[in-house]
């Protein structure tokens, strides 16, 4: 992978976690048998958290095998509208809207401003901002309501496979019990070797809503793999916020590749 795009795909990787600051860690819940798929899935789709906005600041561990790197990055993001993200005195920011996805980077003196066609690219996945943001508050990426699945129930999970693949791409999600929150969920390209797993390690409860509380994160593409380990500080929701944003004049623009 290049260089620009290493280094956007692990600001971007944050993006895949939520959560607020006061907060009661959710407890482990028993899983029944006696579940169908119908009530999984509905179960799964009324809990996604109300809220207008979102923000926050995320530590993030990134690796992908040559080099490893910490940092913190601030997140703002206002329900199916904007996500926005921040390093440290504003040197990368990124911002992304339904039609847009755009970047800057004040070391490399370089931005890129395209659409969602650079973040398929990146995970893999024929993927657009409201799968995005599913991702961000642990739901399914894909509407679990648009395809017929095969439940199985394990001693900590449902399951929930298609029961037609797509050639495309492949799909896999194991759903907790206890708030029918995502535990895992992966999108597969095997033809290309392609691979996105997030795995959800603990969740949280913020104002009665059920959000993600730690996450794990690996992207695989041929031979090259890169793992994120996230955590999260100070995060609100329903704030009033800005999302400042504005590429710097005299900067080279890049393409995805």
């Amino acid at each position: 992978m290049h260089r620009w795009t290493n280094y956007l795909g692990f600001l971007l990787a944050a993006m895949l976690l939520t959560g607020c600051g006061a907060r009661k860690v959710v407890s482990a819940g028993k899983v029944d048998s006696r579940m169908t798929v119908r009530n999984v899935i509905r179960n799964h789709m009324s809990g996604t958290p109300d809220f207008k906005t979102l923000s926050g600041r995320l530590a993030i561990d990134y690796s992908d095998g040559e080099n490893d790197q910490s940092v913190t990055v601030s997140l703002r993001m206002k329900r199916d509208e904007v996500i926005w993200l921040s390093a440290p005195l504003g040197v990368v920011k990124v911002y992304i809207t339904p039609g847009r996805v755009s970047y800057y980077n004040k070391l490399q003196n370089e931005y890129f401003d395209g659409d969602f066609a650079f973040i398929r690219g990146l995970l893999g996945s024929d993927i657009d901002f409201q799968n995005l943001q599913n991702l961000l508050l642990g739901q399914a990426v894909r509407d679990l309501r648009d395809e017929k699945y095969n439940l199985s129930v394990t001693d900590e999970a449902y399951e929930l496979k298609p029961e037609v693949s797509r050639w495309l791409y492949k799909l896999f999600y194991e759903i907790e019990p206890q708030n029918f929150r995502l535990a895992s969920q992966q999108i597969s390209q095997p033809e290309l070797k392609r691979l996105m797993e997030v795995r959800y390690q603990t969740y949280q409860e913020v104002e009665g809503r059920i959000f993600p509380e730690e996450l794990h994160i690996a992207a695989i593409e041929q031979d090259e793999r890169i793992t994120i380990g996230i955590t999260y500080r100070q995060v609100e929701i329903n704030r009033d916020l800005s999302y400042p944003y504005k590429i710097p004049k005299g900067f080279n623009q890049i393409t995805a590749q």
